[in-house]
């Protein structure tokens, strides 16, 4: 038999077990509180994945590219091991402020229209390159990017690596 317990911010439910919190949602519905060691509810639930770390910079980096048709130059995707890309946009490129100012998280996801349902878009679905779509939301004041790569082919394992694994 559950007991709850009524706070004006938090709503707990007591079991015989263990307390779980659980916070109202925008609906004023009780959902469960997210606990130190689990995965953000876009992995847990939506499957999404992560992708990259975007922040934006001003100073010219030395290894940095410049992609003219999105007036963005970006650098460190390659060779960071956790994803981290740093974006120095030009004074013109059409992106909103927020993606200029505030750092970003991208997670690759099946599909893209699917996933922007019910959000509040930023930067609409486009294809900055060959086999990719991207679009960007808003979470609470933070852009966050959403990609949907091209289905491509599975690649086929190395001989030697295929004869180990029989």
């Amino acid at each position: 038999m559950s007991r709850f317990c009524y706070h004006p911010v938090i709503l707990f439910t007591m079991t015989a077990a263990k307390s779980i919190p659980a916070r109202h949602s925008r609906r004023g519905r009780a959902r469960p509180e997210r606990r130190p060691g689990d995965p953000p509810p876009a992995v847990a639930r939506l499957g999404w994945r992560y992708h990259h770390l975007g922040i934006p910079y001003t100073a010219p980096r030395a290894d940095e590219r410049h992609l003219a048709t999105l007036g963005v130059h970006v650098c460190g995707f390659e060779t960071s091991p956790y994803g981290i890309e740093w974006m120095r946009f030009e004074p013109d490129c059409p992106v909103p402020e927020i993606v200029r100012n505030v750092p970003h998280l991208a997670f690759v996801v099946d599909d893209l229209d699917e996933a922007l349902e019910g959000k509040t878009v930023l930067i609409p679905p486009n294809a900055p390159s060959q086999d990719v779509r991207v679009a960007f939301i808003l979470d609470d004041g933070a852009p966050v990017e959403l990609m949907q790569f091209a289905k491509t082919r599975p690649r086929t394992p190395h001989p030697k690596r295929a004869a180990k694994r029989r």
